[in-house]
């Protein structure tokens, strides 16, 4: 498989075309895309700790940061009640915290940690967020909308503990959260093969996530089983990653254009 080139097609490929949150379900994807934009810089900062993929690295950590800002300032315009309003402007405080660890230093082992605490604190307030609005929305498409959402989250939650557990900053607790969210995405990914609401066309998506499943968590496994890193493995998983997301990133645009 030509994997390099489906890297330059999933880093194309543009997330989150819509302007403005048109409705509850659109709420949810780009809440939950928050979630994924939390780790996706952190993967990407700390590639470009290891100088693996530096130019693509640099463009995904480039427009990461901007469609968290435009997507932030629209959920929190969005939001229907004073509740979820709370949530995003606590949410803005830790993105101007995080955002100035990513750009404040060279990525480097000394500032990792640093980085790592605070996308922890931006993940669990976008995950807050979209928690309420699943809650708000109140259909059981909306949970689904969710864990699609979850799993562009997870896939990029793994690459980034596997850039910290090769660099290494703290690696016991990057193997251990590589395997905690490798279970989670396992056990989601079945969740969605069964729902009934998954019609021919997420099944066909589902399926090619499958794929790229298999090359990401062949490189995980590695790391995991404890073997050194090498350039090749490093990139491996910068170009899995990215094609994994892009194709769970149209899942879950699937699910929330889903009437029920």
């Amino acid at each position: 498989m030509q994997r390099r080139h489906l890297l330059v097609l999933a880093g194309a490929a543009p997330l989150g075309l819509h302007a403005q949150v048109s409705d509850l379900s659109d709420a949810i994807n780009k809440a939950g895309r928050q979630r994924m934009l939390s780790q996706r810089l952190g993967k990407a900062w700390l590639a470009l700790a290891q100088q693996t993929e530096g130019r693509i690295a640099q463009t995904v950590l480039d427009k990461s940061m901007a469609l968290f800002n435009r997507q932030l300032a629209e959920l929190k315009a969005f939001a229907p009640s004073p509740e979820i309003r709370e949530t995003y402007v606590a949410l803005e405080a830790a993105w101007s915290d995080y955002q100035g660890a990513l750009v404040g230093a060279t990525p480097s082992k000394d500032n990792a940690t640093k980085v790592l605490k605070a996308d922890a604190r931006v993940l669990a307030l976008a995950h807050q967020g979209t928690q309420q609005y699943e809650a708000a929305m109140g259909r059981p498409v909306g949970k689904l909308v969710n864990i699609a959402g979850r799993q562009r989250m997870l896939s990029q939650r793994m690459a980034k503990f596997y850039y910290a557990a090769t660099l290494p900053v703290d690696p016991a607790a990057a193997v251990a959260e590589i395997g905690k969210a490798r279970s989670e995405f396992l056990s989601a990914m079945e969740l969605l093969r069964r729902a009934p609401e998954s019609t021919p066309r997420i099944r066909e998506e589902l399926v090619l996530a499958d794929g790229q499943w298999l090359f990401f968590d062949q490189a995980l496994q590695r790391v995991q089983s404890g073997a050194s890193a090498s350039p090749r493995p490093l990139s491996d998983v910068f170009v899995t990653s990215e094609n994994l997301l892009s194709v769970m990133d149209r899942v879950t645009e699937f699910y929330a254009n889903v009437k029920s």
